[in-house]
């Protein structure tokens, strides 16, 4: 009877292991449903202003203080068209925006043409579900298409979220600026993450 209790009692804990890692990594995993992806245009520009402002108010996810204005967003829209930088837009079924992607030169100068700066942002409303994951994929399959090398990420080193999100998709640390910002009556320490794409196979200078 003994060698039975004991084998009894290894099956039941082994099974409540597994069950308990079940439940875990359906929390942790949560798999967005019924969304589509596609470029935003100047008509997803109202709701893109509500998510950035919303951002700029209620967090550090932008160093910014003031709401933008319908205005700043078509100069940012135009410079991102001018630039060939891609605005990647997330949508329910009703076509509503969920969430974007973007980004932009690292640096001015020519050499760091194959390195790139990039940024998303979620609806309040919409966060915690996996939305962010999509969106970083297709942001790194969007420049790699586009032959660059780097994707940089600068995170409000307190986002352990977004550090988060970032390391499962191969993204590295690559340094923090302490005190590189300062808001809600607070310094701000930035961190730098990236990503080693394999193209462009040819860089070429100049």
């Amino acid at each position: 009877m003994g060698k039975i209790n004991r084998f009894l009692l290894q099956t039941f804990t082994f099974a409540k292991l597994l069950v308990n890692f079940a439940f875990e990594d359906l929390t942790f995993i949560r798999t967005p449903m019924n969304h589509q992806i596609k470029p935003c245009n100047e008509k997803h520009l109202p709701e893109i202003l509500n998510i950035l402002n919303d951002a700029i108010i209620n967090s550090t996810a932008l160093y910014d203080y003031k709401p933008r204005t319908m205005e700043n967003m078509k100069t940012w829209y135009d410079a991102k068209i001018k630039g060939n930088y891609p605005v990647i837009g997330l949508f329910d079924t009703s076509d509503h925006l969920l969430g974007f992607g973007s980004y932009g030169s690292f640096r001015g100068w020519p050499a760091y043409k194959y390195t790139i700066e990039h940024s998303i942002y979620l609806r309040a409303d919409r966060r915690g579900e996996g939305l962010g994951k999509v969106l970083l994929k297709e942001i790194i399959e969007s420049a790699a298409k586009q032959d660059y090398h780097v994707l940089v990420g600068g995170i409000d080193a307190t986002n352990a979220v977004s550090i988060r999100l970032h390391e499962s998709l191969g993204f590295v640390y690559s340094g923090t600026i302490k005190h590189a910002g300062f808001k809600f009556g607070r310094w701000l320490d930035l961190a730098f993450y990236q990503l080693i794409l394999k193209t462009p196979e040819e860089p070429i200078d100049g």
